[in-house]
């Protein structure tokens, strides 16, 4: 048993301030409720979550997660009948139980064995039930059920150890066995408790995504009173955890296991309210596997090494996307006052070559525009290929993915992106997932103006030209009809939300945002304003029309302007418009960097080609992102006349083959596309040597559209046992269309549950694979 660190009492997440507790007469009235979100099942709105606990065993020799959820919560409304949470099907939930709390109560702990259990129990008085008010323990157990189904009632155990629920309806009781798998962990209270009451449950269909865990609630429960719900439960592979084995790490010595929340994953991990609408203050005891390192996303942890559990405990409210979770084979060097990288020991050292010293530099230009670093740490681990996206913003620890890391470019924009995020997405997060580009659109403006003061004007602007190429790639392959394209895109009940994570909600949302930062006429201007925002709204959730109101009382000049309203650009026509963005950044202070690019694709794309111009460029002596850029409207003009990408090879393939993948994986793009022979050896020898999703699915769908399938077969079936399950089962879905060379494969565990694959399906064959991962994905 783990003793707990002490923590301050616990914070409410409601969005305009916390709730009373339960002994401050009057109660004040309930907060006003923030948007629905049709993505969660959750009852939300009816509940102030107070803070959750979280006890997780990590097993992965069953590729399991035994865990233990405390939520501390207070009703909003008189006598709620029930709680909903989100859960998902990869999560099995064993029992639910009721606890009232104590103000002031010092949190639980957790046993991770019968044995820890007693020892922890046995100097615990027998739990009384307490008398009113407030409302008994007994009278409380006769919980309210909904009325669509029966729940069972029971009478009050003690706190520690519960008992387990009785199974769903439908579903037979479990009954324990020598051979069943151990169970989850139990919470143990340090005080003297009230007893815990079990309480009914079942498990609903949601969507695809999702289900829906409903929990019958004690009838006499008040408003504003602080009680405790318990979830014990199981968890094995679903879209928030990720088990590698080994051989699918860099050491190929230790099982590895992350977790990836965003946008509505982490239902899987724990059962929770799923919305961005909603944060609070978690904490966390994991026992693990001895020699693994675990890490979360907290302000504090520390090591029992007696016990062998790590505890963590963030301070701030996030929303429960950004609670994250790793453990593998980790070491971690400082690289800063504030900072360390943690990633496998074969890595180490690359990964301190690259951030050493320049990450504390991106966080002081950060903190001169935007104000305090509010997070204590910021940390990054590089994660192996498998994980499904870029980057990810999670708080004092960035998840990103090592491949990035021979790209130096590459990984200075992503992790500034990430640093970003720590005020536009994790202090001040959008309320709903209709409104991404709160998040997005704010963070790539402000890792935009970071870059400005670290790397000047030229480099940002080259950068932001590579990114809105990009977006015009992507609007010309969807339409510009397409709803997608919409800031404020409508959710339809049942569509996941990372179907929503586009170019658009990055860089439509920046152009508008500039677009607010020109209107002031200085960008400083406007770093004030953020810094404003920042403040007023640290640590809730927002949307649109909070930052338009804050940003026109800020300027009150323009708010008498009516710029809100000026023609062509009405705010409302920003948000709500298919298409383009209104208006596009002034990038003439790159043109020393990006006039080089165009010169160069003129002079391969103009008949008759001037091979000795076109081919006196040295590529070499270019920035990644010129490259890339070049690369890219290359891609766009293809097929190309044979006569150019025959020359193309001889002058670039060779320099090419040098060069990060970033820059590779657009010139075997180009040889596949263009069915150029001579070079397909190379994509053999790349694809044997990936096992990420973003350098390997491009390439997959580009030979799958044309007529290398057979030649995609054959690497597939030479390198399937190197990729993590859920990519070889989306490379299975790409290679079966048409041909369907699989037995049936089940759809339901691909990736549509996964963040990294959007739009590519529909889009490429209503293109002729024009679209690709490339295209679409882009770091969280």
């Amino acid at each position: 048993m783990a003793a707990p660190a002490p923590r301050p009492p616990g914070l409410c997440c409601c969005r305009k301030g916390s709730a009373a507790g339960p002994e401050a007469p009057p109660a004040p009235p309930p907060p006003p409720e923030p948007p629905p979100d049709v993505a969660s099942a959750s009852s939300s709105q009816l509940f102030s979550l107070r803070h959750l606990h979280l006890g997780l065993e990590l097993r992965p020799e069953t590729r399991a997660l035994a865990g233990c959820l405390v939520l501390e919560l207070c009703a909003l409304r008189p006598q709620p009948r029930a709680l909903v949470l989100d859960v998902h099907p990869a999560l099995r939930v064993l029992s639910a139980a009721y606890r009232r709390a104590t103000v002031g109560e010092a949190p639980c702990s957790f046993a991770f064995s019968p044995a820890e259990a007693a020892t922890a129990a046995t100097p615990l008085p027998p739990p009384p039930c307490p008398p009113p008010p407030p409302p008994p323990c007994a009278p409380p157990c006769a919980a309210s059920p909904p009325s669509t189904a029966t729940f069972l009632s029971a009478p009050c155990i003690a706190a520690s150890p519960l008992p387990t629920a009785a199974a769903p309806p439908g579903e037979p009781p479990a009954s324990p066995s020598p051979a069943a798998e151990p169970p989850p962990p139990l919470p143990v209270f340090a005080q003297p408790p009230c007893a815990a009451c079990p309480l009914g449950f079942r498990v609903d269909p949601f969507t695809d995504y999702g289900s829906s865990l409903t929990i019958s609630l004690p009838a006499a429960l008040q408003p504003h009173q602080p009680f405790q719900i318990i979830v014990r439960y199981t968890t094995a592979d679903g879209p928030a955890i990720w088990w590698l084995d080994p051989e699918l790490t860099y050491g190929n010595a230790k099982p590895f296991v992350f977790t990836q929340g965003h946008s509505v994953c982490n239902r899987s991990f724990f059962p929770c309210f799923d919305t961005p609408a909603v944060k609070c203050t978690y904490s966390a005891t994991v026992k693990a596997p001895a020699g693994i390192q675990v890490l979360m996303s907290t302000t504090q942890s520390t090591y029992l090494e007696e016990e062998g559990v790590y505890q963590f405990y963030m301070e701030f409210p996030v929303p429960a996307y950004l609670v994250a979770l790793v453990a593998g084979d980790l070491i971690h060097a400082d690289i800063g006052p504030r900072s360390r990288v943690w990633a496998e020991p074969c890595l180490l050292p690359t990964a301190i070559s690259k951030l050493s010293g320049i990450v504390e530099r991106w966080l002081t230009a950060a903190e001169s525009l935007y104000g305090p670093y509010i997070w204590g740490r910021y940390d990054i681990v590089f994660l192996p290929p498998s994980f499904p996206i870029v980057a990810m913003e999670n708080p004092c620890l960035t998840f990103i993915i090592s491949s990035i890391l021979e790209s130096d470019e590459f990984l200075i924009i992503d992790v500034i992106h990430e640093v970003a995020h720590s005020w536009f997405g994790n202090a001040v997060t959008n309320a709903t997932w209709e409104e991404m580009w709160l998040s997005e659109g704010l963070a790539t403006y402000a890792q935009r103006r970071i870059t400005t003061e670290t790397y000047g004007a030229a480099f940002t602007c080259l950068e932001t030209a590579f990114r809105l190429d990009a977006l015009h790639r992507q609007m010309k392959l969807l339409g510009e009809d397409n709803p997608v394209s919409k800031l404020q895109v409508k959710l339809e009940p049942g569509v996941n939300p990372s179907n929503l994570m586009n170019l658009f909600t990055y860089e439509k949302g920046y152009c508008f945002v500039y677009y607010l930062s020109q209107l002031c006429g200085d960008p400083r201007h406007f770093d004030s304003f953020l810094r404003a925002y920042i403040e007023k709204y640290k640590f809730t959730s927002v949307v649109a029309q909070d930052l338009l109101d804050s940003f026109l009382n800020f300027f009150p000049e323009l708010k008498e302007q009516c710029v809100e309203s000026k023609a062509g650009l009405e705010f409302e026509r920003w948000l709500n418009a298919t298409g383009p963005p209104l208006a596009e950044p002034d990038l003439s202070q790159g043109s020393s960097l990006t006039r080089p690019v165009e010169t160069l694709f003129k002079l391969w794309t103009t008949e008759p080609l001037d091979s000795a111009a076109a081919s006196s460029v040295d590529l070499t002596k270019w920035r990644t992102f010129q490259t890339v850029l070049f690369l890219d409207r290359l891609l766009d003009g293809s097929p190309l006349p044979r006569e150019v990408i025959k020359k193309l090879s001889e002058c670039y393939s060779s320099q090419l083959d040098s060069m990060n993948a970033e820059i590779r994986i657009r010139w075997l793009q180009i040889v596949v596309r263009n069915d150029y022979y001579p070079d397909l050896y190379k994509v053999r020898r790349f694809l044997e040597n990936q096992m990420s999703r973003m350098y390997t699915i491009p390439l997959y769908e580009d030979l799958c559209t044309g007529t290398l399938k057979s030649f995609a077969l054959e690497i597939f079936y030479q390198t399937q046992n190197q990729l993590h399950p859920n990519l070889r089962k989306t490379i299975q879905q790409i290679l079966s269309q048409g041909l369907n060379p699989f037995p049936a494969i089940d759809t339901t565990a691909v990736t549509t549950d996964t963040p990294a694959m959007m739009l590519e399906d529909k889009a490429s064959e209503a293109t002729n694979g024009a679209i690709s991962l490339r295209d679409v994905n882009v770091s969280a």
